[in-house]
C-alpha cells in the first residue's frame, strides 16, 4: 500500500498502520530528487541552524507491506476511517514480487577496501587476490561493517600505524565496539590484549562472533570492563556522547598513548576540541564525505 501523507501526520498513520497489522512501513520523501527536496538528519556539508529548523519532510510516502491484497484492502477502508488520517491520499495498492530476499541483500553488500592489501569481505565473497589482510564480517544488529566512512577511516587509520605503533599496543581499548570490527582489526594488526566494550548486549555477542569467526581473541563486555590505561583507545560513536565521554575516555589513555575519534561530521569539529581541550589536543587526520576522524597523543 502507498499512502501519501502530510509530516503531521507521518507518526500517527504509521502507528495506525501498524495497528492494521502492516507487517512493516517504510517512510520516504515524496519530492525526493526534485527542486523541492528537503535535506534532514543532519546531512554532511548540511549548516546546522538548518537542521535544527526542519523536523520532517513536508510530505512523505509511507509504503505498508501486508500479508496479501485482501488485507492491504482492508487496513486501507479501516485507516481513511481514523482521525488520523486526515490529509492522508492513497496511491495505491500492488503486489510484491516474489524474491530471494537472503541472495538480494547479500548483493548489496560487496568486499570493502580499506587500504589495497587490507580488506573487509562478507562470508559468501571470495576474498580478493590483492589482499593481504581480510576480516571476514557479514551485516547484523550491530553497527560496523566497514561501510560508513566513519568505520573506514578508523579502519584505514590502524592499518597505517600499525608498522610504526603496533609494538606498543599492548593493550587496547574499543569503546562502543558495535561489532567488534575495530578490535579486530586492532588484533591483526599486531596489538596484544583488546578489550571491546559497548552498551548493547547484542553488540557484546556480535563482537564475540566475530572475533571467532576471524581467529582473533577479544575480550567482550559492558562498559565497565575496561579497567586502567590503554595506550590504544578507538572510539567510534556520535559527536554527541564521545563529548560526554571526553573525561572517561582520556582517562583510559595511558601518558603517551593515542585517542582515536570518529563518528563527527566537520561542522562538529571545534565543539569536540573544546569538550577533549582539558586533556588533549585533537587533530583532524582523516576525512571522508563530509566526517572526520581525530586523533590525539596524550602529554
Amino acid at each position: 500500500m502507498l499512502l501519501l501523507v502530510p509530516a503531521t501526520g507521518v507518526d500517527l498513520v504509521s502507528d495506525a498502520l501498524l495497528e492494521l497489522d502492516a507487517a512493516a512501513v517504510t517512510v520516504e520523501d515524496a519530492d525526493a530528487d526534485t527542486p523541492d527536496e528537503q535535506p534532514i538528519f543532519g546531512e554532511p556539508g548540511m549548516p546546522q541552524t538548518q537542521t535544527e529548523k526542519v523536523a520532517g519532510w513536508q510530505r512523505s510516502v509511507l509504503k505498508a507491506l501486508f500479508e496479501d491484497e485482501a488485507a492491504a484492502q482492508a487496513a486501507c477502508v479501516g485507516l481513511l476511517e481514523l482521525d488520523e488520517a486526515q490529509g492522508v491520499h492513497v496511491q495505491g495498492v500492488r503486489p510484491v514480487e516474489e524474491q530471494d530476499w537472503v541472495r538480494l541483500t547479500q548483493s548489496q553488500f560487496s568486499p570493502v577496501p580499506i587500504t589495497p592489501t587490507f580488506w573487509i569481505v562478507p562470508s559468501w565473497h571470495e576474498v580478493p587476490a590483492q589482499a593481504r589482510e581480510v576480516i571476514r564480517l557479514d551485516p547484523g544488529l550491530a553497527f560496523g561493517t566497514g561501510t560508513h566512512p566513519t568505520t573506514r577511516m578508523c579502519l584505514r587509520w590502524i592499518a597505517n600505524q600499525s608498522a610504526s605503533l603496533s609494538g606498543s599496543w599492548d593493550r587496547v581499548l574499543d569503546y562502543g565496539c558495535g561489532s567488534g570490527i575495530l578490535a579486530i582489526a586492532a588484533s591483526k594488526f599486531g596489538a596484544g590484549s583488546v578489550d571491546a566494550v559497548d552498551i548493547d548486549p547484542a553488540a557484546v555477542e556480535s563482537s564475540a562472533r566475530n572475533a571467532d569467526a576471524n581467529g582473533v581473541q577479544l575480550h567482550c563486555g559492558l562498559p565497565e570492563a575496561a579497567e586502567g590505561t590503554y595506550p590504544l583507545v578507538l572510539a567510534n560513536i556520535l559527536s554527541a556522547p564521545l563529548k560526554l565521554l571526553a573525561p572517561l575516555l582520556c582517562g583510559h589513555v595511558t601518558s603517551g598513548g593515542h585517542l582515536v575519534l570518529a563518528g563527527i561530521l566537520e561542522r562538529q569539529i571545534e565543539e569536540l576540541r573544546t569538550a577533549y581541550a582539558p586533556w588533549v589536543e585533537l587533530q583532524v587526520s582523516d576525512t571522508q564525505e563530509g566526517w572526520v576522524l581525530l586523533t590525539a597523543r596524550r602529554p
